[in-house]
């Protein structure tokens, strides 16, 4: 059912695109540090071919460990620099407050280019279906 459910927002996505209208895709980031390193280059590919793409990366559970001020790669390299260059192509980070309370974590432990949502699960459904976004699992 979910990949039916992001095969029809992948189709409704592409219509949109036909029409002048620029991608626009979600990718949940839920899974740690390997997870978000693959991830990122994702991004890095997809805007590579498609400047234009609206892009959001929701982060929950242990997905937000990478939006965190000093975290590093397993070669030990900041996250922080791919993040902001992301950002500045207009990719948007998103990241759970359940995540954060239920973590004990806390918004100033985070990087500056993160945005605050109230559920990173319900707001990857709210871009799906209200917002026609294309889900994408890193």
């Amino acid at each position: 059912m979910r990949r039916l459910l992001a095969l029809a927002c992948f189709a409704l996505a592409l219509a949109g695109e036909a029409h002048g209208q620029a991608i626009r895709a979600v990718y949940h980031f839920a899974d740690g540090l390997d997870q978000a390193s693959r991830g990122l280059q994702y991004l890095r590919n997809h805007l590579e071919t498609d400047p234009d793409a609206k892009i959001v990366a929701v982060a929950h559970a242990a997905g937000v460990d990478f939006l965190m001020k000093g975290a590093k790669t397993a070669k030990g390299n900041e996250y922080r620099g791919a993040v902001e260059d992301l950002d500045l192509q207009g990719v948007e980070f998103r990241v759970c407050e359940i995540t954060l309370r239920e973590r004990g974590l806390r918004r100033e432990q985070f990087l500056p280019e993160v945005k605050y949502v109230a559920s990173g699960v319900a707001e990857i459904a709210r871009l799906q279906s209200r917002e026609g976004y294309a889900y994408l699992r890193p």
